[in-house]
């Protein structure tokens, strides 16, 4: 099938990118422009194969484990890179943020590549908003977390290992806060939106199912680590481990839940 040699090829260019950030500065190479390249090689791979699959099925990426894992795969990389691109030190956590791509790529692998159903409540406007500004919250949460690892990096052997070029903490830390209040806003806008969706749907805005519930969760959490960094100006290694453990929630709300409730998300239904 053309998507699958499409994405064996997206995937050898992400993992090109990734040695390259790993390998490139031991040798004192330029890493950007190499990465750059190859990662944009990667997504132009990956979009054509997420195309390839949705015309072939008739449906976007929205309802197995395989279609959800390759598209997040796809949008978290899409906006690490953009993210990089436009923010000169972003770059340095680079080495941070493929680390959760790696991890989403050989689940990816190792996943069912199988049609899936479309569910009726599928066919709306709002379930491509929906998706959209939760990926972007995601990639932008991803970013920030990223950012705020640095402080912890620079101080280690890998990072001289992986070449990390120090920034100043209070600048990765300010970068950090940035990308995680504007991940913030679109995490609140999904949620938003996923209750429009709800009422037009079902009739109603909040059910509490458990992906609802462990949404709402992450919500809270970004907006307590984001209040507490105002309030109480914690380092930027404490406000960086804040960040990871709300990803670490966000990941297992959106890759977790839906797969291993046994009362399933209403919009699956």
């Amino acid at each position: 099938m053309p998507e699958a040699f499409l994405m064996q090829l997206a995937l050898a260019g992400y993992g090109l990118g990734a040695a390259c950030v790993a390998i490139g500065p031991r040798h004192g190479r330029p890493v950007w422009p190499i990465v750059a390249a190859a990662l944009a090689a990667a997504l132009a791979l990956h979009t054509l194969a997420l195309a390839t699959r949705w015309s072939a099925l008739g449906h976007g990426p929205f309802t197995t484990l395989h279609e959800i894992l390759s598209s997040n795969l796809w949008s978290l990389a899409l906006v690490v890179v953009l993210a990089a691109w436009a923010v000169r030190d972003v770059r340095p956590a680079l080495s941070i943020a493929l680390l959760p791509l790696a991890v989403l790529a050989i689940w990816l692998i190792a996943s069912d590549a199988g049609p899936g159903h479309m569910p009726p409540t599928y066919d709306t406007p709002l379930l491509y908003l929906h998706t959209l500004v939760g990926k972007i919250y995601l990639g932008l949460l991803l970013v920030a977390v990223a950012l705020g690892a640095l402080p912890w990096l620079v101080a280690t052997r890998w990072g001289e290992r992986l070449g990390v070029h120090a920034i100043p903490a209070s600048r990765s830390d300010e970068l950090a806060h940035r990308f995680a209040a504007f991940a913030f806003v679109f995490d609140t806008l999904m949620l938003i939106v996923g209750a429009v969706w709800a009422q037009d749907a079902w009739g109603r805005y909040w059910a509490w199912d458990p992906l609802e519930s462990w949404a709402f969760a992450s919500w809270l959490a970004l907006a307590a680590a984001l209040h507490a960094r105002t309030t109480f100006r914690p380092g930027p290694a404490v406000f960086g481990v804040m960040l990871a453990g709300v990803f670490v929630l966000a990941f297992l709300t959106f890759f977790g839940v839906p797969f291993v409730s046994v009362a399933p998300h209403k919009g699956a239904v």
